[in-house]
C-alpha cells in the first residue's frame, strides 16, 4: 500500500531548521501534478496517475476531498484566486471544473487532442485558459483558439488586470496575447531551451520567464525588450513567484530557494532547502510555502521570510556582469514602468463555464445528470471540509478567517503569557464595553451603521439582553423576548409594508411557477413592473442554467438592461450574472443562426427561431453600450463589467 509523507520544515538562513513529519494514505499511484492555493497558502491539490484529484490542508494528515471523473492520469491542476473552484486537465485532453464549496462538478470541457500541460483561471471571473501538447491554447468559455506555438505549451498566466495572457512553450519562446482581440501582441525570443514557466509582476508591466537553459529572463511589457538575465548556478529553476509587493523574485531550485533582483540582476539571498522536485510556491503571513513531490511522496516546506534578505546590494560574487553595483531602488513606490490598472476587489463567484463551438455543445437537459454520474466529489474529512469551505457561505458580509502563520522555530517563540488567576464573572462580561470592529472576534467583523438594524439584530439573537442594553440602558432582568423583538422592529414599519407587498407579488409569480411554465411565470413577474420581484426570480433561475431558453432571453434582456443601470448593488450583481449566463449559453448560437444562409422553402420553426435571435441580438447591442460605458469603473462591479465587455466583443 503506497503512502505519502508530508514534511513541515521551517528554514532559516542562519538558524537551525526543525520539522514535523506525518504519514498518510494518499494516491494509489504516483503523483503527477500539484498546486497550492495562492490566497491562504494552506490549500493543496494533487493530481495522480489514479485519475483522481485530492484536496488537502497543508500539514494536516487527512485528505479533505477526493474528486473523480477523469479516465486518464491528471496532468495539470489549478485553484482559482478565491479558492472556491479547481480545474484539472488529463492526458486525454479533457478538462473538468469542480466547485469546492458545493462539492460538485461544474463542467467538463473538451477540444484538446493531447495532454493538458497548463491551466490558469482569469483573475476576475469565469475564464479558464488551457495549454496542451497539441500546441494550442484555448480560453473558455467563448474566446477562440489562440494558435501560434510550434511545440507543447508549458505554462499560461493571465495578467493581473486580466487583459493579457502569457504563454511559454517547448519552442523556446514566450508569447503575449491580447484577449480582447484574440491576437498575439509580441513574441519574446532569447531562451535556448524549453521555457517552463512565466510569471507577471504583481504591479508593474514586467514578465519573468524560466527555462531549461538555466536562465531567468525579465521582459519589459511596454518596450517589449529584455530587462535582465540571470543564470542559475547548476540546475534550472522549477517554479518562480514574485514577492507580493514586487520587490524581488523567488526561484525554487532543486536544492535551494534563491531570491533575485533584476535592476541590476543580482541574487539577494540563498536559502538551502532540500525539496528536490519543487512544483509550486505561495506566500502568506510573511511565510513562503513550497510543495514538492517524488512518486507518491509529497512534501511541504515553509521558509520564514523575516529571515530572508529581499533587497540590498546582493550576495558577493553573484552579480552576473562586471558593472559596479548600482544603488538598490526601494522595493515599492518607485516603479519606472506602468502600473496595472485593475480594481482592488474581484467580482462575484465565477459561474459555470460553457462551451462555444459546435463540437463541444451537448444537450443541456441531460448534460448535468451525466456529469454528476461520471464525476463525484467524495468528502473524506467532513470536519476540515466544514472549516475550510462551508463558512464562506454562512454570513456573506463577514470576511473569511485569516489563516494563522505556521509555527516559528523554537528560538523565535515568544514567552508564554501567564494565565489569569480567576475567571471573570458573567455579570462582568455583560457589562464590559462592546467590541470594536477591529476586534479579532469574527462576530464583530461587519459594518455597524445603526444599532437597530435588522442585520445587526441577526448577530445578537443569542444575546437579546446585551443588545438592548447597548440600545437603551434598562434593567437586564426585566427584558423579555417580546420586548426585544418590539425594540428591534422600531423604525422599520415602512420596510415591513414594502416587504409585505413584495411577498404578495412573489406569491402571484409562485402560483404560475407551480404550473411548470417558466416563460409564463417570468412574463407575470415582468408585468408586475417591480424590479425586486424580477431580481428574486432571476436569482432562482440563475442557479440552474438548463432552465434558460431562447424565448426566455427575449423577455429577460430588457429587464437586465434596467438592472445594470440600477443604483442598487444587488440588482447590478444579479443582472451581470444573468447576462453572463445568456452570453455563454446563447451568443454562439445567435451569431451562427444570423450568419447562416437563408433556407430554401418555408420553415416556420426556423423563421421563429431566426426572429428570436434577431430580437436578442438587437437587445444585446443596446446592452453592450451600457457595458462599455461601465467597463471603466473601479470597485466591486468594475471587473464584472470588464469581463462582460470581453464576452460581448464579438458584437462589435
Amino acid at each position: 500500500m503506497s503512502s505519502q509523507i508530508w514534511e513541515m520544515m521551517v528554514f532559516s538562513v542562519r538558524k537551525p531548521a526543525w520539522k514535523v513529519q506525518e504519514e498518510i494514505t494518499a494516491h494509489s499511484s504516483s503523483v503527477s501534478s500539484l498546486v497550492l492555493g495562492k490566497s491562504s497558502g494552506r490549500l493543496l491539490a494533487t493530481g495522480g496517475e489514479d485519475c483522481r484529484v485530492n484536496i488537502w490542508s497543508v500539514n494536516k494528515p487527512n485528505c479533505i476531498m477526493s474528486l473523480t471523473g477523469h479516465t486518464t492520469p491528471v496532468e495539470s491542476v489549478k485553484i482559482n484566486t478565491n479558492e472556491e473552484l479547481i480545474v484539472a486537465g488529463s492526458q486525454s485532453g479533457s478538462i473538468r471544473i469542480w466547485d469546492l464549496e458545493a462539492a460538485k462538478i461544474l463542467r467538463t470541457l473538451m477540444g484538446h487532442k493531447a495532454n493538458i500541460c497548463s491551466l490558469d483561471f482569469h483573475p476576475f471571473g469565469g475564464f479558464v485558459a488551457s495549454g496542451s501538447m497539441d500546441t494550442n491554447i484555448k480560453v473558455r468559455p467563448s474566446l477562440p483558439f489562440i494558435y501560434g506555438h510550434e511545440s507543447a505549451v508549458r505554462c499560461l498566466r493571465f495578467s493581473p488586470d486580466g487583459k493579457w495572457l502569457a504563454s511559454s512553450s517547448d519552442d523556446h519562446t514566450v508569447k503575449l496575447w491580447d484577449l480582447a482581440a484574440g491576437k498575439i501582441m509580441f513574441e519574446f525570443a532569447g531562451h535556448t531551451g524549453p521555457v517552463n514557466m512565466v510569471e507577471f509582476h504583481p504591479n508593474e508591466y514586467l514578465l519573468a520567464s524560466g527555462s531549461s537553459d538555466r536562465m531567468i529572463r525579465f521582459w519589459d511589457l511596454e518596450k517589449f525588450q529584455v530587462v535582465s538575465c540571470i543564470e542559475e548556478e547548476a540546475t534550472p529553476a522549477r517554479c518562480v513567484l514574485f514577492n507580493p509587493d514586487g520587490c524581488c523574485l523567488f526561484a525554487g531550485c532543486q536544492d535551494a530557494l534563491r531570491v533575485y533582483g533584476w535592476e541590476p540582476e543580482r541574487c539577494f539571498d540563498v536559502v538551502p532547502v532540500s525539496w528536490s522536485k519543487v512544483a509550486d510556491l505561495s506566500i502568506c503571513n510573511n511565510q513562503l510555502i513550497g510543495v514538492s513531490f517524488s512518486q507518491s511522496v509529497v512534501s511541504s516546506f515553509v521558509v520564514d521570510l523575516n529571515r530572508v534578505t529581499r533587497s540590498g546590494s546582493g550576495l558577493q560574487g553573484l552579480i552576473r556582469d562586471d558593472r559596479p553595483p548600482a544603488q538598490q531602488l526601494p522595493p515599492t513606490g518607485s516603479s519606472l514602468r506602468r502600473i496595472y490598472e485593475r480594481p482592488s476587489t474581484a467580482c462575484s463567484k465565477p459561474q459555470r463555464v460553457k462551451h462555444n463551438s459546435e463540437s463541444e455543445r451537448r444537450s443541456p437537459s441531460s448534460e448535468d445528470d451525466r456529469e454528476e454520474k461520471e464525476s463525484t466529489a467524495e468528502i473524506q474529512n467532513p470536519e476540515d471540509y466544514q472549516e475550510i469551505f462551508q463558512p464562506k457561505n454562512s454570513i456573506t458580509r463577514t470576511p473569511p478567517h485569516k489563516s494563522e502563520p505556521f509555527p516559528a522555530p523554537p528560538e523565535d517563540e515568544p514567552p508564554p503569557v501567564a494565565k489569569e488567576a480567576s475567571k471573570p464573572s458573567q455579570t462582568a462580561d455583560l457589562l464590559a464595553p462592546l467590541p470594536s470592529q477591529e476586534n479579532n472576534d469574527p462576530l464583530w467583523r461587519f459594518p455597524i451603521t445603526s444599532p437597530t438594524s435588522p442585520t445587526v439584530a441577526r448577530h445578537f439573537q443569542r444575546w437579546p439582553a446585551l443588545f438592548l442594553w447597548a440600545v437603551k440602558n434598562q434593567s437586564l432582568a426585566e427584558i423579555v423576548d417580546e420586548e426585544a423583538v418590539s425594540q428591534i422592529r422600531k423604525g422599520h414599519d415602512t420596510m415591513c409594508v414594502v416587504l409585505t407587498s413584495r411577498h404578495k407579488n412573489l406569491d402571484t409569480v409562485r402560483a404560475v411557477w407551480n404550473t411548470g411554465d417558466i416563460k409564463t411565470s417570468v412574463d407575470s413577474a415582468v408585468a408586475i413592473n417591480d424590479l425586486s420581484v424580477v431580481v428574486d426570480l432571476l436569482n432562482i433561475v440563475n442557479q440552474k442554467a438548463s432552465l434558460w431558453k431562447l424565448d426566455l432571453c427575449t423577455v429577460i434582456l430588457p429587464q437586465i438592461e434596467k438592472l445594470l443601470q440600477s443604483k442598487y448593488e444587488s440588482y447590478v450583481q444579479t443582472g451581470c450574472t444573468s447576462l453572463k449566463l445568456i452570453l455563454q449559453r446563447f451568443l454562439p448560437l445567435i451569431t451562427d443562426i444570423l450568419a447562416a444562409p437563408p433556407s430554401v422553402g418555408v420553415d416556420i420553426s426556423r423563421e421563429e427561431r431566426l426572429h428570436k435571435c434577431r430580437l436578442c441580438y438587437k437587445q444585446l447591442k443596446n446592452i453592450s453600450n451600457v457595458i462599455k460605458n461601465k467597463s471603466g469603473l473601479s470597485g466591486r462591479h468594475g471587473s464584472a463589467f470588464r469581463e462582460l465587455h470581453l464576452l460581448m466583443a464579438v458584437l462589435e
